[in-house]
């Protein structure tokens, strides 16, 4: 795609709109399998998994509940603090049912650690993730990962719901950010 607004500011695309789309098809219907029969709670993590998270419930052929979550591990720095706050908690009761938390991406892995444990606490039947991307490279705690969009680089990311400073969330591919990117804001 592309305007020049998003080319000016980008190294490199990592993820094209096709393989998104590929991907999200082929994760739905791997979910629609695993939990037929069962009572779903889609868990989407905002800000960063709405895109993914509306995308990939239209490809899960049962039905199933959403509800959203907003945690905060980052506070005013770039790096991890290791601390989670939760903003917005869930408003369904998942006790006794399957829980998917809806991640846009696994990084450290401190937050989906705090996260698994705290809705695991709550009774549900099931706690399981799913992530669009995976940084494994990044990973300080050890979390299972049961459906993977795509595995990446330790690059940092944009688009397709994922931001630099609220900004290039609506970008439709994942791409790297130039330098002067950052620097600019």
């Amino acid at each position: 795609m592309g305007t020049s607004y998003f080319e000016d500011k980008l190294r490199e695309v990592l993820i094209t709109e096709e393989q998104i789309r590929e991907k999200v098809a082929e994760l739905g219907a791997q979910i629609t399998k695993d939990y037929e029969g069962k009572e779903l709670v889609i868990v989407g993590i905002l800000r960063g998994s709405l895109v993914f998270a509306a995308d990939l419930m239209r490809q899960i052929n049962l039905p199933l509940v959403l509800d959203t979550m907003v945690v905060a591990s980052y506070g005013m720095s770039t790096k991890s603090s290791g601390i989670v706050k939760i903003n917005k908690d869930l408003e369904t009761d998942i006790t006794g049912k399957h829980v998917l938390i809806v991640e846009d991406i696994v990084d450290t892995g401190l937050t989906l650690s705090y996260l698994m444990k705290n809705l695991e606490s709550r009774e549900a039947a099931s706690v399981k993730i799913c992530t669009f991307l995976d940084k494994p490279e990044r990973r300080e705690k050890d979390v299972a990962v049961t459906y993977r969009g795509f595995e990446i680089p330790n690059e940092f990311v944009v688009g397709y719901g994922l931001d630099f400073n609220q900004h290039y969330r609506n970008y439709p591919e994942v791409a790297v950010l130039k330098p002067e990117a950052y620097e600019q804001g």
